[in-house]
């Protein structure tokens, strides 16, 4: 089947061109967007999640809303509000930040629990509910929210079911030397976000999610991503292991992968791949992991190399 390779390709050298050196982080915010989830964004500031986030959206020719976060944003902020019109004496629906294509939860530890809460109605269900009055928001959606490290002050931690409702968490990371060299080059020539150029659009967007849905997956490669979900019930690293939803945003970001590397069906390696971006969120460490400073990533990634992979999973429909 027809792929859309060359139009992927020149999204990947767009990003690339005003995100520079993050080709693994940019490809799984796309594997994200193609399965239909939501992604978070942790790192220290200045690392460039902003600038990922305005850059997508503006390549996809998708609208785009940011919704800075702070301990006095109101829900209404984010899902909108009835606001009074005098001249007309009736109540008028003021959209909130989160009606655009593309929303970018700008420190979303910020701000309190019932704001955070505001936003989960919109990840499930692509709506907001405001006095009652249901408003569906624009196709395709996705929300890339931002935390600072729980060690930075001012933080309120996401609780861990509104942790479920993201597929990837992702850490963007500093650049090397030269991909930094290079930031500073481009700077000192005044290129900006502002130059990013549509280069997909709405309807592409749709097509590839048709094609992501196509994408076959065996019993074999269903019955290996039940088993790792499971693994991480059972194995004593973890106190809490990956829900049910986990399961389904592993198999959805596994068709992505495939997808982006021009398969119609899945593999292992695209499990595994997507894997520690899906699930380590969701996983809780023991007391005594936590005194030895385990990783979630690490001791996921263990884990899976222990699972035994179906006979018949490495092969195509």
């Amino acid at each position: 089947m027809n792929l859309g390779a060359d139009a992927l390709d020149s999204f990947r050298e767009q990003m690339n061109e005003f995100f520079v050196g993050k080709g693994d982080t940019v490809d799984n915010v796309l594997c994200c967007f193609l399965a239909g989830g939501h992604v978070l964004l942790e790192d220290v500031p200045g690392v460039g999640k902003t600038t990922l986030a305005r850059t997508f959206a503006g390549s996809l020719g998708l609208s785009f809303g940011r919704i800075q976060f702070t301990p006095d944003t109101m829900p209404g902020d984010v899902t909108g509000m009835s606001v009074y019109d005098m001249k007309n004496g009736e109540f008028k629906f003021r959209p909130g930040g989160v009606m655009n294509n593309i929303v970018l939860a700008d420190e979303l530890n910020r701000t309190s629990p019932k704001t955070q809460s505001a936003l989960l109605e919109a990840m499930a269900e692509s709506q907001v509910t405001v006095d009652g009055q249901v408003y569906q928001l624009p196709q395709p959606f996705m929300v890339i929210a931002t935390q600072n490290p729980i060690s930075f002050s001012g933080t309120y931690p996401l609780p861990e079911a509104q942790l479920d409702r993201f597929m990837m968490r992702l850490s963007v990371g500093y650049p090397s030397a030269e991909e930094e060299l290079r930031l500073a080059r481009d700077n000192m020539e005044g290129r900006s976000i502002k130059d990013v150029k549509a280069v997909l659009n709405a309807e592409d967007v749709t097509c590839f999610r048709q094609k992501v849905a196509e994408v076959h997956v065996s019993d074999g490669m269903l019955q290996y991503v039940q088993q790792i979900v499971a693994a991480t019930r059972s194995d004593g690293a973890f106190s809490l292991g990956a829900s049910p939803r986990a399961m389904l945003h592993l198999l959805q970001a596994a068709r992505a992968k495939a997808f982006l590397e021009g398969r119609s069906y899945i593999k292992p390696d695209d499990v595994k791949k997507m894997a520690v971006p899906v699930l380590s969120h969701r996983l809780i460490l023991t007391t005594q992991m936590r005194l030895q400073k385990k990783e979630a990533s690490a001791l996921l990634e263990a884990l899976i190399l222990k699972v035994n992979i179906p006979m018949e999973a490495d092969h195509e429909k």
